[in-house]
This record gives C-alpha cells, structure tokens and sequence, in this order.
C-alpha cells in the first residue's frame, strides 16, 4: 500500500508530504484545484517519462518520493532478480535535476526507468478512463478469467514449455536445413576427401621429396661434376692432395727450423684431414648415385598431386591439406549422424507437445468451469450499477496452434440491452458503461488476487443517485482486500471513504500553490455539503451532508 508521498517543485506544487492510511481515501477538489497534478507527480515516481515544462522551478531539483509497504506482495525475487535491497517499506525516489538529467531510485539504489515502471506497475493501479480500454484487449480478459480459475501457476509452466517448444522447433528447423544443405554438398565433398585421401598425405615430407627430385632428375650431371672433383683432388703430382702432402713437409721443415711456424703447419695438418674426408664422402656419394627413372616419375607425380590440391584448396603445406581432410571427414561424418540428431530431436519435440497439449487442456477445463460463476458475479454488480439488463457470453474457441496462454481463443462479448445481440465489448459498450464494467471485474479480482493499490480517476463520470452509491459501495468493498483511492466529483462516493482528502489551490506570497489536505470530520461535512449543493453551505445540505457520512 502506499503510505507516504512527497512532491517537491512539481507544477503549482511547492512542497507537499502525506500519508495515507489502508483501506479506502476519497480525493475530492474543485475542478483546476490540481488532482491532474497530484497524478502526474505520482506516475513519475511509478516511471514516467519527464515533461520539463512541468517543473515549477527549473532552477531547482524536483524530488517526488513516494513509500509502499509491501509486506504482501511476494515482491523478494524482483527485488533479486534486479539486484536490490528488499526492504518491507520501499521508498521509490525520482529527481529531476535542473540540468534535464533525470535520476531513479529503489530504496537509495540507483536504477533504470524501465525497473522503476516495472516495479511501480506492481504497486499501484492508475485506473483512468483511458485504461478502460484494457478491457477490450484479450490478454487483459484473460488474466480475469485466469484469476479465477487460479491458473497462473500452470499458465508458468506452460510458458516455460513452450520457450523450449519454440526452441527445439528452431533447433529441428535448423538440423533439418543443415541436413538438406550438406545433402547438395555431399557428392562434391566426397569426391574431395577421395582425392585428398588417395594423395596418402600422411607422412608426406614435401622438403625431402624435392631434394630426391632433383638429384634423380640430375644425377647425370652430378656424377660428372663428382668425378672432376675426384680428380682434382686424387691426381698424382698435380692434385691438391700430392700438393697438399709437399705442402705438410715443407712447414714440418720450417717448424723444426723456427716454431713461429708451427701453428700454420698445425693449421695445414688439420685442412689434411679434412681434405680426406672430403674425398672419402664424395666417393660414397658417386658410389650411391644412379639413375632411377621409376623413382623419379613416383615422385614427380607425388609432387604434381600436392601442388595441384595446394592450388585446388588455397594452402600452402601438406599439414593445411590434412586438416582440410580432417575437416571434410567430419562432415561426411556428421552427415551420417543428423538422422540420428533429427529422430532424437523430433522425439524430444513430441514429448514437449503432450505435455503442453495436456497443461492447455488443463488451462482450458478450469476457465470453463469458472466462467458461469464470472458472469453471474459481474452481471449482479452491473445490474446494483444501474446496467440491469447488461449480459455477458464468453466463449473459449479451440486453436490449432500453441497461443502465449494456452490454446484458446476467447470471445468475450456483451450486450446491455433486452433483445440486442452480442458483440465484442468495445462494439458493444459506451465509455461510462465500461468504466462501469471495468470496475465490476476490479470488484470480482480483488476477491481472487493479491492486486496493487489501485487509484480511480474520475471513474464516476457520467454517473449520479443510487448508481453512484453503489459504485462508492463496491469500492469500499474492494478496500477490505486492498487499498483503493477514488478521485471523485461525486458526494455519495467521497463520503464512503474511510479517510478524506482536498486537493485546493491557495495563493501564497503572490504565487498559486496546490496543496493537498486530510479532512476532519467537520471539514467532511463541509466538503460533502459543497459537493451537493456549493459554497453557500444550507442546513439541508448539511443534514444531508451529514446522512451520507453517516
């Protein structure tokens, strides 16, 4: 319930703070006095968007601050869900600052407008003559079949299963084109792993291969090129081994002479050594090398293979051709197993679809049972509302497909008049008849569910006498289960209220200011009086005042 507001720099308000009490408040106030006001600053702290020009002062901060005991209202998991500090009386806080800049807060916590709505539209019911035209919207005629049929529990459920039936339905879709998709590509891609598969690419040195290539494909020249070598250094008297020998005896001289020689003779012993090992390694190579014309095609077409699916595949090393093989052999793979996926798949949808068939049939079978007893109830409040013929047929239509809330379609129709035939509400009803509506379903809810404080603006319009008592009747009715507040112009509602307010205007210091104040029981009477019969208060206004207060 909302216990407390503070308005500060709103429109022609200054500075206001009340506190209201549970159960019913009528908010009475000559036309212009400012109840549009009070509303407005209200529903900016329940999130809506700011209009600047309404800010009395730009030059200073707005601050509206409204508390809620919210003890009742299972609020713990928003609170969770959103990060907060659960608090059993919740201060919800918005400034406007003169910058333009616009902050929000849940009990000192900074949040987003979108929590702040979403958190002040649990908490309090704004009801004007515009949100009467929820009652012609399906999902709101809905949720009043559904509250009494204590559905939401299993219309959760339902939810939650048709998230995965819509899920699984897309995953099946996707496995069913993926299958269609790699069935076009199959033959192209198996021709393609053949090809990569016959190239035995596995151990494929392709560094190695070419060296042997080009040995084999020049081993004629090797061998002539080997043995002018072989030559150079074995021919006696003229090659560099015989001259390498006279060249160790003449520094083996000159280090016995002088021993300033003996590392070049050292260094010409070493290049002796080496020189034979030279000469002994390229009589292997001439010893190993022959032509082999077989091994040289092999390899030249192993070559010709790999740079041709180099080209083919856009890599660069037979590694970059293996995991294209890898790649392609895991989707032929894959391929074989979608049929397996897509039967498990359709199995798991199948599944979701009974229990969804059975939860909507479920769903279905206790809105049947309850909508007699709906219409009764509402068809006895409209009749008290001065609506004695007003009758109600609602039809629960079966649908082919899964709907948001089951698999019904619903008719919700009316007639206020003998004879007339039904229609839907909003080709049937006038504006006052559905405000009228409108508060017989608000009555019947309040009874079956945990509602939000709910606020009537001007809901009477259009209404006087005996129908207007009945409406003040059914919401005070209404308050034994939650807190209700009525803006009303009417006498025979204010005075059904369990607490009274003004809203009025005052000059003060040269400036309008609206304020807002709780009546005593004399200012009542004096307010009612007003109401029925002005400023110039008459005794029998009074006594009659004084007959509806009591």
């Amino acid at each position: 319930m909302l216990s407390e507001l503070s308005i500060k720099n709103y429109a022609l308000i200054d500075t206001l703070e009340v506190q209201f009490d549970s159960g019913f408040t009528s908010i009475t106030g000559e036309t212009g006095a400012g109840k549009s006001i009070l509303l407005g600053g209200l529903a900016l702290v329940l999130g809506k968007r700011v209009d600047f020009s309404n800010i009395n002062d730009p030059n200073q901060k707005c601050i509206i601050e409204a508390s809620f005991n919210i003890e009742n209202f299972n609020l713990k998991p928003f609170f969770e869900d959103n990060d907060l500090d659960f608090e059993t009386l919740t201060i919800l806080r918005r400034e406007i600052l003169p910058s333009g800049k616009s902050r929000a807060f849940v009990n000192d916590s900074p949040v987003n407008l979108a929590v702040l709505a979403e958190l002040g539209g649990q908490l309090i019911d704004i009801h004007s003559q515009q949100q009467t035209q929820e009652l012609t919207n399906d999902d709101f005629q809905f949720q009043i079949i559904d509250a009494l049929a204590k559905n939401s529990a299993d219309i959760e459920t339902y939810q939650q299963l048709l998230k995965s039936y819509k899920s699984t339905q897309k995953q099946l879709s996707d496995l069913i084109a993926s299958k269609l998709q790699a069935e076009k590509e199959q033959d192209y891609q198996s021709f393609l792993l053949n090809e990569l598969t016959e190239a035995k690419l596995q151990g494929v040195q392709l560094e190695a291969l070419e060296l042997e290539y080009n040995t084999l494909n020049n081993v004629e020249s090797i061998q002539t090129e080997l043995a002018l070598a072989h030559q150079i250094i074995s021919t006696d008297d003229l090659g560099v081994s015989s001259n390498l020998i006279t060249l160790k005896q003449i520094f083996h001289k000159l280090s016995g002479i002088a021993s300033i020689y003996t590392p070049l003779s050292e260094r010409i012993q070493s290049v002796a050594i080496e020189l034979d090992d030279i000469f002994s390694e390229i009589e292997t190579e001439q010893t190993k090398l022959e032509a082999n014309p077989n091994r040289l095609e092999e390899i030249d077409g192993i070559l010709q293979t790999v740079h041709n699916l180099f080209s083919k595949h856009t890599v660069n090393s037979v590694e970059g051709l293996i995991d294209i093989e890898t790649h392609l052999s895991m989707q032929l793979d894959t391929l074989a197993s979608l049929d397996d996926t897509i039967a498990d798949t359709e199995k798991a949808l199948e599944t979701i679809v009974k229990q969804l068939d059975k939860l909507a049939l479920r769903i279905h079978k206790q809105r049947l049972k309850v909508l007699p007893d709906l219409i009764e109830q509402l068809e006895v409040i409209l009749t008290d509302l001065g609506m004695p013929n007003a009758r109600f047929k609602m039809l629960l239509n079966p649908s082919e497909t899964f709907l948001y809330n089951g698999k019904d379609h619903l008719e919700f129709l009316f007639t206020a008049n003998k004879g007339a035939s039904f229609l839907p509400l909003k080709k049937a009803a006038s504006g006052g008849e559905l405000s009228r509506i409108m508060l017989a379903i608000k009555s019947v809810l309040s009874k079956y569910q945990q509602l939000p404080t709910i606020m009537f603006d001007e809901i009477d319009t259009g209404v006087s006498g005996e129908i207007a008592h009945k409406m003040g009747d059914i919401m005070k009715q209404m308050s034994a289960y939650m807190q209700v507040f009525s803006i009303t112009h009417l006498p025979q509602i204010a005075a059904k209220g369990q607490s009274h307010f003004k809203v009025f205007k005052q000059d003060i210091k040269n400036t309008t200011v609206t304020s807002l104040k709780k009546l005593s029981l004399e200012e009542r009477v004096d307010e009612i009086a007003q109401m029925l019969g002005g400023k110039q208060l008459s005794a029998s206004a009074i006594a009659h005042a004084k007959q509806l207060l009591n």
